[in-house]
């Protein structure tokens, strides 16, 4: 077992803690792990769970999964790095007693100076840590902020600029293979995903239905 932390679903296994893997009945399981390092669950806290290492939390199981889901496809570290913070925080919960920080007072300046940040960087992009060091907030707080007063979590909204700057492009006659980079995409693929599901098309089909549409009308 390497020195990282072995999350499995609902079990925490610190480094250096043996088990076998079988199963508790003769159906089996499935199983996907997340290999924790220092800089995520410190050692100290890791430890605790030595004695008490199954989690029965349902919030912590869906942050989990949609961590699994982010990384599955290249282009989306940044919602993954978001996903991954919240499962660290709900960790320290369960390990230290720490309470997250509901969004107070300073709410909506922190969400203004994330989006102005995230405007900034629509092609670049950015990561979590990196906004949460500019803005000197807790990256969770950051997220919790940015979408109780927009309604959007950083990633999601990023995302939404990058396909409104995409749509833009295409309408203004940009083949589809040339808008991914433009825009801040990882690839094609990447482009094809997100328009999909934000437009409910995908790039190809949605210029030439508006070409169609714009020479009809004309």
């Amino acid at each position: 077992m390497s020195t990282a932390t072995f999350l499995c679903v609902h079990s925490l296994l610190p480094p250096g803690v043996p088990h076998d893997g079988r199963t508790v009945t003769a159906s089996g399981f499935r199983k996907r792990n997340l290999s924790l390092g220092g800089s995520v669950l410190p050692q100290g806290l890791a430890g605790r769970a030595v004695d008490a290492p199954v989690f029965d939390d349902g919030m912590l199981r869906c942050r989990i999964d949609q961590l699994h889901t982010a990384l599955i496809h290249a282009g989306d570290g940044f919602e993954a790095e978001s996903r991954l913070s919240f499962i660290r925080e709900r960790l320290r919960f369960h390990l230290a007693g720490l309470q997250p920080r509901a969004p107070g007072r300073e709410a909506n300046r922190l969400a203004v100076e994330l989006r102005e940040l995230l405007d900034s960087r629509t092609h670049s992009g950015l990561s979590l840590h990196e906004a949460a060091a500019t803005l000197h907030a807790h990256p969770t707080h950051l997220i919790r902020c940015l979408k109780q007063t927009y309604g959007l979590p950083p990633h999601a909204y990023l995302t939404g600029e990058r396909i409104e700057h995409a749509r833009r492009l295409l309408l203004d006659g940009h083949r589809p293979v040339e808008v991914a980079a433009p825009v801040g995409m990882h690839d094609q693929a990447h482009l094809n995903r997100h328009f999909t599901r934000h437009v409910g098309t995908t790039p190809a089909r949605y210029q030439r239905t508006r070409t169609r549409s714009y020479a009809t009308t004309a």
